[in-house]
């Protein structure tokens, strides 16, 4: 096969009264060329034993031309349509073995030598429409010029081309084990398991292969090349003008064509560049992804979403020729999300909620009476919680909540309310909620926007600390506890105690220090001290102050880590 322009490959047509050979392929200047990939682009011939990327125009067809020196020789010829089916034929007819120059030695004009080849119709060989990468092997075929004739009828699409004498030595692509399906062995809510066999190429000629799978929710892929196509973040080329009259040396410029007057006769190379002056919009990006492999036969696929269909494909990449075969692909639905059971709310009483991390709870409230307003008090025990309120399907609210929190909302004749609740990424969730039509009706008591307790330094002896927190107007009960700890107890290990909906039920009573009522009008002098008597020198005390509202329910403050002074 031989690297050349259809106009380049006449010019050395020997003119002579003689047939000459072409020359066979430089296998040195052939690797140079393939190196050089721009070395092909645009050109109406294709190289022997390299793939070839290129495009076409929607009803604007295109050809190539290669040349078979001598009869009985292997051919092998792919087409792979990249993102849209095509229409290709491969056709052969005889090289012309003398001129008709009369012996005079001069060259016919070059226009005389192209109708002399292409104006005849050739034998066709092979013919396909379709999107499937379509093959035609030969393993003796005659001499002459070969010519493969390509059509797009639905878009603008991509394309690639290879083929090669040699295709027993060759083998670019890698070849499929005798069983090339996908199975999926293992099927979870969020979670699908692959296993395939492995490529010959990689298991019994130890070629470098990756195995690429690629996950999405439309459909199976034929070709990497299709694959990357819908990957990639710039159409432009789906964006090009289409030939006719409306081209203009405008039209050529801004899209990497020659703004000469032979504009519509040659196209150049088209590349996607941010330099061209016209605004192209892209695409947006689909929900596919692909992950690449190697020297494994089996993957799972985490993260997907629960009843859901996705489309499984995987592609065998030679890594030393970056082509690739792809596997017969699949497809599989995840499993349902466990049905959630709807906790019913009743009016006025408080209910324990846990929530598995990331996980979610659904809550229903239905008032029997009518209503003017409900009320919604939430006391976040750990992390920080999402609620969700519906009212007949219409939401009304969504919040994250921390602490206590409480909303009202307007109510409605015979309503429904659904309640989700959202826990925290880091772990597992724990709260309280309580739901009132009854306006008066508080179960928690109020907390200040601070919840820490002070410490006072300078008051610190050996037998005591002196501590104080914030109050509200409203008038509570706070009990003091202390607990001694090791010196090695940290931040850490407090964070992991911090369960604010502990009450002091859960405490020892020899941990008890104290209970008192507290509150003033005065917001800003809504603070309280308490000195602490009866310790140890030296040692270290967890203190935590619960506040215990008119309903019984109670919220613990932050917890102090204190230490008395180990000499006085």
């Amino acid at each position: 096969m031989l690297l050349l322009r259809c106009p380049l490959l006449l010019l050395l047509l020997p003119l002579g009264s003689r047939p000459q050979k072409l020359p066979t392929r430089d296998e040195e200047l052939f690797q140079m060329q393939i190196r050089d990939k721009a070395f092909f682009h645009d050109s109406s011939v294709i190289p022997d034993g390299a793939e070839i990327s290129s495009y076409l125009f929607r009803d604007t067809p295109k050809r190539y031309f290669f040349v078979v020196e001598e009869d009985n020789t292997p051919l092998a010829v792919t087409v792979t349509p990249c993102d849209a089916p095509l229409e290709w034929k491969l056709s052969v007819q005889e090289l012309p073995e003398e001129a008709s120059g009369e012996g005079s030695g001069e060259p016919e004009p070059l226009e005389q030598q192209k109708q002399q080849i292409t104006n005849e119709e050739g034998t066709e060989l092979f013919s396909y429409r379709g999107n499937d990468v379509e093959y035609f092997v030969s393993s003796s075929s005659p001499s002459g010029l070969y010519q493969l004739d390509l059509l797009s009828t639905e878009k603008d699409t991509h394309f690639k081309v290879y083929a090669t004498t040699t295709p027993e030595s060759d083998q670019p692509y890698p070849e499929l084990p005798y069983d090339p399906r996908i199975d999926v062995t293992s099927l979870g809510r969020t979670t699908v398991t692959l296993a395939w066999k492995s490529s010959p190429t990689a298991s019994l000629l130890k070629q470098p292969i990756q195995y690429c799978i690629v996950i999405n929710k439309e459909h199976n892929f034929k070709s990497l090349c299709a694959v990357e196509a819908k990957l990639s973040s710039d159409d432009a080329f789906m964006m090009a003008p289409k030939p006719g009259l409306d081209f203009s040396p405008f039209d050529f410029a801004h899209f990497g064509f020659p703004s000469d007057n032979n504009s519509g006769k040659e196209r150049g190379f088209l590349k996607s560049s941010s330099k061209f002056g016209r605004q192209i919009s892209s695409k947006p990006r689909v929900d596919l992804h692909r992950v690449c492999i190697e020297n494994k036969n089996i993957f799972t696929v985490s993260d997907l979403k629960p009843d859901t269909q996705y489309y499984f494909d995987m592609f065998a990449v030679n890594a030393n020729t970056n082509m690739s075969t792809a596997y017969i692909g699949t497809f599989a639905r995840t499993k349902e999300e466990a049905k959630q059971k709807t906790v019913e709310l009743k009016d006025g009483k408080v209910t324990d909620v846990f929530i598995k991390r990331k996980g979610a709870k659904f809550l229903r409230f239905a008032p029997v009476s009518s209503h003017q307003k409900v009320t919604f008090s939430i006391h976040s025990c750990l992390d920080a919680v999402q609620i969700q309120v519906r009212r007949d399907g219409k939401l009304l609210l969504s919040q994250n909540v921390e602490g206590v929190r409480q909303f009202q909302l307007r109510g409605k004749a015979k309503a429904k309310y659904l309640i989700r609740l959202k826990g925290s990424k880091k772990g597992a969730s724990m709260l309280k909620i309580l739901a009132t039509t009854r306006p008066n009706k508080q179960s928690f008591p109020s907390l200040p926007e601070d919840t820490r307790i002070k410490a006072f330094d300078k008051l610190r002896t050996c037998s005591s600390v002196t501590v104080a927190w914030l109050g509200t107007q409203e008038r509570n009960k706070f009990c003091i506890y202390r607990r001694e700890v090791d010196d090695n107890y940290n931040e850490e290990q407090k964070k992991r105690e911090q369960n604010q909906c502990l009450g002091p039920d859960t405490r020892k009573k020899s941990e008890k220090v104290l209970c008192k009522y507290f509150h003033s009008q005065n917001i800003q002098k809504a603070v309280t001290t308490e000195t602490i008597r009866g310790l140890q020198p030296g040692k270290s005390y967890l203190l935590d102050v619960y506040v215990i509202g008119h309903g019984g329910q109670s919220v613990k403050y932050q917890s102090k880590l204190v230490k008395t002074r180990k000499f006085c």
